[in-house]
């Protein structure tokens, strides 16, 4: 994130106790995280030089305002809008994020004193011509405590690998001063509480944050949420209110940003250690956040010797799992444009930053969803041979075809973005049809909405059919349609004879067989809307 070590520890005191007070998740654990982490350094790293105290400032302002909108979304209710971003984007961020994150640690996991460059490809490029520059001792360390921890998760998850090293690896620099032989190390770290503090908050200062804030927002919030999510489904114990998970988020970093705590979301490694351990209710976050106060007490003096090449080690270890190759792939076999979304998210965020890649993978999912919502799915529907059954022409191709009507079932609403679609494919079924139908039975089931785009298309149809001598007969019309219809007059336009509940009872009215009056007479009735007691 930039800032010193000690930032770490203070995110996980004020506000994991105010989480424990106010979340709907009983294991979740919250602090500071990886993609998070990365988000704040790539935003905030752009007004100041990371670790510098304006830096530091800006990080616990930026943290300020991200509480602030998840307090004002979670009064608006607005938890519904993280899911604008689908799990293609997420999934494509975090993989790129991951791979930012760990080329970000290769200046410490190999002791190489690497500049701060823009862009991800410059760090890398560096770091490959300034190979002989490596620091064999520091390098080893890294890659004996990646080892060490790696093995010992696998062994038992619940283990505290990563302290453990980090305990071996302090004492062996303490013993052999391999400080003094350039392995990197904390230093001196504060000790005590964190003081209260006011961020400097200025407007320029704001409006020059508002993207990283924004992006937080939603990034922290659709992690934390998918956390709390997985763990309710695992454990079913208790239900995860959004909005509340909004507000507790928010309220631990307005407050924590007073008492120098970095932005802190839902962590899933150390939420998945805690459900292991066997914690069951919030306490189990406030021993937790006590546990980070007594060392903040009485343990700083022994954080001297910490190398930083283990600390990177960790954080390597935690983003590995990060990339998700699995998910790729199943994506490519299942659904290719989702494929193609995470893919170039995950290439966007690496070549142009964490903040744009977010962006283009959002934007072209919404491409996506247009695209596919103006091209909705329509079927010629044909009678299966013994039965009343009426399914896809494309899919029953031995079914029976009457030469005597049309039936085309539209999959989708009915509105300003496919409503030309809907009436070319309603042109072209009649025009390829030879001999023209006398009845164009079209199957609304799947029309669950319709505006007054849809209706003048509607009615374009209707006026195109009569000029053809063809007869439109709509059925299963659900209620806000038929309300819609019969506001703006179509429904008495078209005549009420026209509608009916089921496609047989259509085709029995297409074929001239015995009405079924009865059943006629309850498809009517339901154009009333029912009135409520509270009317």
């Amino acid at each position: 994130m930039g800032v010193p070590p000690i930032y770490g520890l203070y995110a996980c005191l004020v506000p994991l106790f105010l989480y424990a007070l106010f979340g709907t998740s009983k294991q979740l654990s919250i602090g500071p995280v990886a993609v998070t982490a990365i988000l704040i350094m790539s935003g905030v790293s752009q007004l100041a030089d990371p670790f510098s105290e304006k830096f530091i400032a800006l990080v616990l302002f930026a943290g300020f305002l991200i509480g602030v909108l998840q307090i004002i979304m979670s009064v608006l209710r607005m938890g519904f809008l993280v899911n604008l971003i689908s799990q293609p984007v997420i999934s494509g961020f975090i993989s790129a994020a991951a791979i930012i994150i760990i080329i970000s640690q290769l200046s410490e996991s190999l002791g190489i004193d690497i500049p701060s460059f823009k862009y991800t490809h410059q760090t890398l490029a560096y770091t490959f011509k300034h190979l002989i520059d490596v620091h064999w001792i520091t390098f080893v360390m890294c890659l004996f405590s990646i080892v060490v921890i790696t093995v010992l998760k696998k062994w038992k998850r619940s283990f505290p690998g990563a302290l453990t090293v980090l305990m071996i690896t302090t004492i062996v620099t303490y013993v052999f001063d391999l400080d003094q032989k350039g392995l990197s190390v904390i230093e001196s770290v504060p000790k005590g509480l964190p003081s209260f503090n006011i961020p400097e908050m200025s407007y320029d200062t704001m409006m020059a944050l508002i993207p990283t804030v924004l992006t937080v927002t939603f990034i922290g919030y659709v992690g934390s949420i998918g956390i709390a999510k997985s763990i309710e489904m695992k454990n079913r114990d208790h239900v995860v209110k959004p909005n509340q998970e909004l507000f507790a988020l928010g309220i631990a970093k307005v407050i924590g940003a007073f008492f120098l705590a970095v932005p802190s979301s839902g962590s899933y490694s150390r939420t998945a250690i805690n459900d292991e351990a066997g914690g069951k209710t919030t306490v189990s976050s406030i021993i937790a956040a006590v546990m980070v106060l007594l060392s903040l007490l009485f343990l700083t003096t022994l954080f001297f010797y910490i190398p930083k090449a283990v600390l990177a080690a960790i954080i390597l270890v935690s983003v590995f799992g990060l990339i998700n190759f699995s998910e790729a792939k199943y994506l490519f076999k299942l659904r290719r444009r989702d494929f193609v979304v995470m893919i170039i998210t995950f290439v966007g965020t690496l070549v142009f930053g964490v903040e744009n890649g977010i962006f283009i993978g959002v934007i072209l999912s919404f491409v996506f969803l247009q695209y596919y919502s103006s091209r909705p799915h329509i079927a010629e529907l044909v009678n299966i041979p013994g039965t009343t059954y009426y399914r896809n022409i494309n899919r029953f191709p031995d079914a029976i075809q009457s030469s005597n009507y049309l039936i085309i079932r539209f999959d989708n609403q009915l509105y300003f973005g496919n409503a030309g679609y809907f009436k070319d494919a309603i042109q072209e079924y009649v025009t390829n049809r030879n001999p023209k139908p006398k009845f164009l039975i079209l199957d609304n089931t799947n029309m669950h909405d319709i505006d007054s785009t849809g209706l003048h298309v509607l009615e374009d149809i209707c006026q195109y059919l009569e000029g053809l001598d063809i007869q439109l007969l709509i059925i299963g019309s659900i209620g806000p349609v038929r309300d819609f219809l019969k506001r703006s007059g179509f429904t008495d336009k078209l005549g009420l004879e026209h509608y009916y509940l089921t496609i047989e009872d259509a085709v029995n009215h297409a074929e001239n067989r015995k009405a079924h009056d009865k059943v006629h007479e309850v498809a009517v009735q339901f154009n009333e809307k029912r009135r409520s007691f509270l009317d």
